[in-house]
């Protein structure tokens, strides 16, 4: 279950927040499949979260938006997490059409507990 956070600047479209919001449950989702947590294409209540915030006055940042993106640490995930990450930043860059953008991964070795 990925926790996922897009800090995003003043100027970016609402129409591109809405694109991701769509698009990036899926995306992350293919992004961080493995054997341990394999990906069926059926999105659930829970298993893609994902919180917007603008920048505030003091933040600083060179980009539009940044997504952060932190899913359970596997072996299988962590072994090619550069290509997962650069795989992801270009299929968010075709379906937002964005190219300022920046992607963090991270795997920390995590636990994950949801109500019914």
């Amino acid at each position: 279950m990925p926790l996922v956070e897009i800090t995003y600047a003043p100027h970016v479209p609402e129409e591109t927040l809405r694109e991701l919001g769509t698009a990036l449950p899926h995306l992350i989702s293919l992004a961080v499949e493995c054997p341990e947590e394999p990906y069926d294409g059926d999105l659930q209540a829970g298993d893609v979260e994902l919180r917007f915030k603008e920048l505030g006055p003091w933040d600083r940042s060179g980009l539009d938006f940044v997504i952060e993106v932190r899913s359970k640490w596997f072996e299988s995930r962590a072994a090619d997490r550069q290509a997962r990450v650069d795989r992801l930043h270009d299929d968010i860059r075709t379906a937002t059409g964005r190219e300022d953008f920046g992607i963090y991964l991270s795997l920390p070795v995590a636990a994950w507990s949801q109500g019914d």
